[in-house]
């Protein structure tokens, strides 16, 4: 097994690691070792764009359509 020596942690940082194993019920090292567990297991899962989870969500009170996705487009102020 490999071992990892993390330097120039800040104090708060370290202690919110001990009290979040002691949450836990465990060391604060198998703590560590869980955290960095999830963080390389996690994969961010492609998602639909945006107008087409709206209208999922929304589907049901009469919104057939994508709402289209302007990315880096600037913002048009809101009309009412």
């Amino acid at each position: 097994m490999a071992q990892l020596v993390v330097r120039n942690l800040e104090d708060d940082v370290k202690a919110k690691l001990q009290e979040r194993a002691k949450q836990h019920g465990r060391s604060t090292e198998e703590e560590v070792r869980e955290i960095l567990r999830n963080a390389v297991r996690i994969e961010p899962n492609e998602t639909e764009p945006l107008g087409k989870r709206l209208r999922t969500l929304f589907g049901d009170i009469g919104l057939e359509e994508d709402i289209v996705e302007w990315r880096g487009q600037p913002a048009e102020p809101a009309t009412f």
